[in-house]
């Protein structure tokens, strides 16, 4: 009886933990203020008490960068799996990763803006920094030209910050179709001259 009563307790847990983060998720999407997304409002949303979402996530911070693990859990895989598909150049993969990154970016402004406002704006003490961080330097390895593959990543990466990519959208109007024709430029300047055609305002082997 004992162990039925804890597989269920666990069910229950993990019930409610999806349900805070769909309702998170659900909100800062659908906010145009996402920094006016309280916890009484995912509490509410998700059907549990706010105290639940302090238990599982122990503060707004916590429960905004277990959305944000979620929702790049997916992408990641497949990055990683297109990163292991034969057929792409290195060069290809670089386009397609950090094109998969920007687009991860775009669609997740609001959230990414909540995190900023919880205390979480360094990109750098986030885990999966490093992951694309370290992605990036192996396909950055690959290519001939670069030199300078460790650092060469952070600097692309950091074209690509989130702040930055709401302010070129949200205030200076930029369409997310010329953002990625632009990010494939600047990674072409970089890499040098090449006669591949650049991904970042086409399609990519990365769903969005």
């Amino acid at each position: 009886m004992a162990q039925r009563t804890e597989r269920t307790e666990r069910a229950d847990a993990l019930r409610n933990r999806e349900a805070v983060l769909a309702a998170a998720d659900a909100l800062f999407a659908a906010s145009s203020s996402p920094q006016n997304v309280s916890m009484d409002d995912i509490a509410a949303a998700a059907g549990v008490g706010k105290g639940t979402l302090f238990r599982r996530f122990g503060d707004r911070a916590g429960l905004i960068g277990a959305v944000i693990a979620a929702r790049l859990e997916p992408l990641q895989q497949a990055v990683q799996e297109a990163q292991d598909a034969a057929g792409s150049t290195p060069r290809q993969r670089v386009l397609d990763l950090l094109d998969a990154s920007l687009r991860f970016k775009i669609e997740n402004r609001n959230l990414m803006s909540a995190a900023e406002d919880a205390g979480l704006s360094s990109p750098y003490r986030a885990g999966h920094y490093d992951w694309w961080h370290g992605i990036l330097r192996t396909a950055l390895d690959r290519v001939p030209e670069v030199h300078e593959a460790d650092f060469t990543a952070h600097a692309l990466l950091a074209a690509i910050r989130a702040d930055l990519v709401a302010h070129l959208i949200d205030d200076l109007k930029m369409t997310p179709e010329g953002l990625r024709a632009s990010l494939a430029a600047h990674i072409g300047n970089v890499l040098g001259n090449t006669s591949e055609p650049p991904t970042g305002g086409g399609r990519s082997p990365v769903p969005g």
